[in-house]
């Protein structure tokens, strides 16, 4: 569709300004992999929102009194920092006492790690690699990548909402649900999962420079498989999840190992 038909439509005049931050200020690289991405947020307005959101964090989830692990979460996370592209960025490593085997980085570099997923990390080599993986998210600027995402879906619906304004409310609602439908399933999911793919193989690279063996990601992976599937992961329509299937992730994992090998030995024999 032309972008004239747009605008003789009658765009509404923030669509028309989100248009045009799409088409001329809205490409950026993502290190590593070169991959071209949509980002419509600033670095600087993207770090203070992590900053902010992992003070909130903070104050609602209990910091994990265990000092030994939250001592190799330091340590972990440190060593994949030093190796990690993130400018100006503030590292933080927290371990929070909650049972969900989870971690995530905030823009920022503010790291959270759960205590629940430690029993499946096991040791340093399974923490480098879900630490690896959320610095990766951080790196690859995914979390801007996201919300540009949703603008330029939100720009569509005005878009679309434009166009069949001269319709009959059917005629609009009937094309409003296929809209948002199609832009959840074919795009945003999609993309989801290509950033969790991103961050798996950026993530790889990162705990094989820090001096980790990349072969514990394949093992770490496959012990989160079997903790998905005892508790009822693994189930979903694999279009319809946002992360990659553990056996497919796995797989794209053991067809860059060559690579992450080459960078692994590297850094042993740079004594790390």
């Amino acid at each position: 569709m032309k972008l004239s038909l747009l605008f003789g439509r009658g765009l509404p005049g923030v669509a028309i300004v989100l248009l045009s931050a799409l088409l001329f200020t809205g490409c950026a690289t993502v290190p590593e992999t070169g991959r071209s991405q949509l980002n419509l947020i600033s670095a600087a307005e993207e770090m203070k929102l992590g900053l902010t959101e992992f003070e909130k964090t903070k104050q609602s989830i209990p910091i994990s009194k265990d000092a030994k692990a939250a001592a190799m979460v330091q340590r972990v996370g440190q060593r994949i920092a030093a190796v990690a592209n993130l400018p100006n960025a503030q590292w933080e490593f927290v371990l929070f006492d909650s049972a969900e085997a989870n971690a995530w980085c905030l823009p920022g570099g503010k790291v959270g790690v759960y205590s629940g997923i430690l029993p499946i990390t096991k040791d340093e080599g399974g923490l480098a690699t879900v630490i690896g993986h959320e610095i990766a998210h951080a790196t690859a600027h995914h979390g801007a990548e996201r919300m540009s995402q949703l603008m330029a879906a939100q720009l569509g619906e005005s878009a679309v909402g434009a166009l069949t304004s001269g319709s009959s409310q059917l005629t609009q609602a009937l094309v409003g649900q296929a809209y948002g439908l199609a832009s959840q399933v074919g795009v945003l999911l999609p993309y989801s999962r290509k950033q969790e793919a991103e961050a798996d193989y950026i993530g790889l690279l990162y705990m094989a420079r820090a001096g980790y063996d990349p072969m514990a990601a394949v093992a770490f992976w496959e012990r989160f498989s079997a903790y998905n599937e005892q508790h009822g992961g693994n189930r979903e329509f694999s279009f319809l999840r946002t992360h990659p299937l553990d056996q497919q992730r796995i797989q794209n994992l053991k067809a860059k190992m060559p690579q992450a090998q080459a960078e692994y030995q590297r850094a042993k024999a740079a004594g790390k």
